[in-house]
């Protein structure tokens, strides 16, 4: 059972080569406020190396032990019941093994393993922007951000399908939260974020490279409440997903998108686009030294551009992924949009394992693994920047994200 409740700690035996010795006195912290976290510390001087373990725990329990050879050490447990807890250390020269039990107890109201809190979104430019969520312009403009925020809200928070989010075109970002510490269980998957993917049903290639559809990976980056005040302010780590160390993978890309100068049709269309009303609609640049325009199509007749934002231009950065379209029909009737293996947003069916991300797929600015004890804060941002005729942009979409172990679902990680 999960919780997120404060943890009492009593002296379970202490074991030593001479019973006059004193056990090592160790002092636990209260538990922090949004999730089940205790810390141990030893009082006293203690001699060379020392470990902490668990050594029992009630049945199929999930919990972290972190820093395991510091002084203090983290335990953040989210099954309920009786931990017998182990210290190895040298005192005063000589050997000692304590043992500790801390009781963990259900709390009152469970935590929810959906999202709890949106913190900030910015679509993109795009074909969906504005109508996923629906922005409704005829407020006052004070109140514009506010209601777009709120829709948002309703349509993700405390829900484990939600409504569909477009984040737009490459660089749109999401960020949102839990009631709670997700926690990084070893060997275990440890959430999800859903989108909308799907395989396609009649993929004219008979030979297609892999399953495809309409797969539009967005990168995740998560972050731990390390300072403990409630906001997505720490550290940012991306989660290296399987086109992490791909070439074609552009780090640091950046791509700024002008305000267009019209929203009326123009008035020659070109035979070959009849789905295009604007075909230099929205103009963009990258640092690439590459530019060109959105194009507005027929299907989607709102403003492209976000509804509130009064900058005339708007710049992304982040890392954009390998194009993954192809249009397998010779036609220009039937894109394919190929899916990565693992580690993204959109990119697989919901439900599929690999749809399902691993806190300790985790890695710094510098690409050097990291290790959490869990997270507390997801940013989604779409990744890709390609155009699939008459299709549209490729933007991600998110539709809920859920804690696995929470939820009762155990899906092992990647070898």
């Amino acid at each position: 059972m999960p919780l997120v409740a404060a943890l009492g700690l009593s002296v379970f035996s202490s074991c030593s080569p001479d019973e006059d010795m004193s056990p090592i006195v160790i002092e636990k912290s209260e538990s922090a406020k949004f999730y089940a976290k205790s810390e141990f510390t030893t009082k006293e001087a203690v001699d060379g190396k020392r470990v902490w373990r668990v050594e029992s725990a009630p049945e199929a329990a999930n919990y972290i032990l972190q820093d395991t050879t510091e002084s203090t050490v983290c335990f953040i447990p989210i099954t309920a019941g009786d931990y017998k807890l182990s210290l190895n250390a040298m005192k005063d020269g000589r050997e000692y093994k304590e043992l500790y039990t801390v009781s963990v107890e259900a709390p009152e109201k469970e935590p929810s393993p959906y999202i709890a809190k949106i913190f900030d979104i910015l679509p993109a430019p795009g074909q969906f922007t504005n109508q996923l969520p629906l922005y409704r312009p005829d407020g006052e403009e004070w109140a514009r951000w506010t209601d777009y925020m709120k829709w948002t809200e309703r349509s993700l928070v405390g829900k484990a399908k939600g409504e569909l989010i477009s984040l737009g075109g490459f660089g749109g970002y999401i960020v949102f939260g839990f009631d709670h510490t997700i926690l990084n269980v070893a060997g275990l998957r440890d959430f999800r974020v859903d989108g909308n993917a799907f395989f396609a049903a009649a993929n004219p290639n008979p030979n297609a490279p892999k399953k495809g559809g309409s797969c539009e990976p967005g990168i995740i980056e998560v972050a731990y409440d390390k300072n403990k005040n409630g906001k997505p302010d720490d550290e940012w780590y991306e989660i290296a997903g399987s086109e992490y160390n791909n070439p074609k993978a552009i780090r640091n890309y950046e791509i700024t998108y002008y305000r267009p100068e019209t929203e009326e049709k123009d008035a020659d269309y070109d035979p070959e686009k009849t789905f295009i009303t604007i075909k230099k609609y929205i103009r963009w640049e990258d640092n690439q030294g590459n530019s060109g325009y959105l194009e507005k199509n027929t299907w989607h007749n709102q403003s492209y551009y976000p509804g509130w934002v009064k900058e005339d231009k708007l710049t992304f950065r982040g890392t954009r992924l390998p194009d993954n379209a192809v249009e397998e029909s010779g036609e220009g009737k039937y894109w394919v949009q190929y899916c990565f293996d693992y580690g993204y947003v959109d990119n697989l069916p919901n439900g599929m394992a690999d749809n399902a991300v691993d806190i300790d797929w985790a890695v710094d600015k510098d690409g050097k693994k990291v290790h959490l004890p869990g997270i507390d804060f997801v940013r989604v941002y779409c990744a890709m920047r390609q155009e699939c005729g008459w299709l549209g942009e490729t933007s991600t979409e998110i539709q809920g994200a859920t804690d696995l172990h929470l939820s009762g679902k155990r899906i092992t990680t990647r070898p």
